[in-house]
């Protein structure tokens, strides 16, 4: 049976060996200190010290971690805007000694890095540059970064400007003049569309009349074609043309008186519509045919007078 100072000696020696190991993560640097006074730095995996004379004063990652530093400033056209930067470093593997011991508040100095670069540069610019020109605010970020950083362990992988954002205001203002100029726009095409739509419009109805005119002159063609037919008809069986004439448009005349009979809501009234009408309208044509020829032929005997 173990007596209690065998058992206080066991666990002594117990706890000498377990403080004499302790183990570092991956992607970890852990700083020994023997007495105060800096040792040796470990890296992943079982690690043995000396128990009550090393400690492990601290440990750094060795990832690539990420701050967002927000910024408040004026442009060069006097609108106050905030600006987001995000700022990737790491650790240098070699230099986790300068990393942990030359400087206490490595997000602290980074900030004040950060807001020193963009307050400089972004006075420089006007609203608009600032959104346009963001990547080169970025790259200024990271080379002022690097020079000062890199001294003290630090590596800048990368900085982003990740948002910009200006006084409300000035956004509804920049709305404001976005939709009027899309208003601007559309009232454009649709003026555009309706100047289209009327000279479409304008040429149909060229087409259209210029259709129309062709189908009356055509018909009007068609129809002194058949009255010429008409005429030589009737000369066949000894009417002459002064006389075919007449009875023609005599025929017309009633066919016309016919046409509007069968219109029951017709309004029109055709003068003179009695039936000796038509007698005395044949005889008058026939007149004024037959004037019409004696006038024309005294006029060609004249004419030929005065050649002789």
């Amino acid at each position: 049976m173990l007596t209690p100072p065998i058992i206080i000696t066991i666990v002594i020696i117990g706890l000498i060996i377990f403080a004499s190991f302790f183990m570092v993560k991956q992607q970890t640097a852990a700083i020994i200190e023997r007495f105060g006074k800096f040792k040796i730095i470990r890296h992943s995996g079982l690690q043995a010290k000396i128990p009550l004379v090393d400690r492990v004063a601290g440990k750094l990652s060795l990832k690539i971690q990420q701050l967002d530093v927000i910024v408040e400033t004026k442009t060069l056209d006097d609108v106050f805007v905030k600006l987001k930067v995000s700022v990737q470093f790491k650790v240098i593997r070699d230099k986790v000694y300068d990393a942990f011991y030359k400087l206490d508040y490595p997000h602290d100095q980074i900030t004040s890095y950060v807001f020193d670069v963009v307050r400089a540069e972004v006075p420089k610019m006007k609203l608009d540059d600032v959104f346009v020109k963001k990547d080169d605010i970025a790259i200024a970020v990271k080379s002022e970064l690097n020079d000062a950083m890199m001294t003290y362990g630090y590596d800048i992988i990368k900085t982003l400007v990740t948002d910009i954002d200006p006084d409300a205001q000035v956004k509804e203002a920049m709305n404001r003049i976005n939709a009027s100029e899309r208003e601007k726009i559309a009232a454009q095409f649709e003026g555009d569309a309706q100047r289209i739509l009327i000279v479409e419009r304008a040429k149909a109805e060229a087409e259209s009349k210029r259709l129309q005119g062709q189908g009356i002159a055509d018909q009007r063609r068609e129809i002194a074609r058949g009255l010429e037919e008409s005429v030589e008809v009737l000369n066949k069986v000894g009417i002459n043309s002064q006389e075919a004439s007449a009875l023609i448009v005599v025929t017309q005349h009633y066919d016309t008186l016919q046409s509007i009979g069968q219109e029951t809501n017709s309004n029109l009234i055709l003068l003179p519509n009695s039936p000796q009408a038509g007698s005395q309208m044949l005889n008058d044509m026939v007149a004024s045919f037959t004037a019409s020829n004696q006038i024309g032929e005294a006029m060609k005997n004249q004419k030929n007078k005065n050649k002789d």
